[in-house]
């Protein structure tokens, strides 16, 4: 996973996105910031847009789920 900086103050979130992103510039991919309870998920293609806030559990859950665990 490749972390993408931050560009603003030390309570901002630290996003990370797959380095198997896919597109010409890796742009099509989801990416996830972790904080002590929460798991927050965005597009890549739209930082300022959407985004899923869901507890640690089910993020576990979901990526077991979403890869046939």
């Amino acid at each position: 996973m490749m972390r993408k900086a931050s560009s603003g103050d030390a309570s901002e979130l630290a996003w990370f996105k797959s380095s198997y992103s896919g597109g010409t510039n890796g742009e099509s991919c989801l990416e996830i910031a972790v904080s002590p309870r929460i798991v927050h998920v965005r597009d890549s293609k739209s930082v300022g847009g959407p985004r899923l806030a869901m507890t640690r559990g089910a993020w576990a859950h979901f990526v077991n789920h979403a890869s046939g665990s």
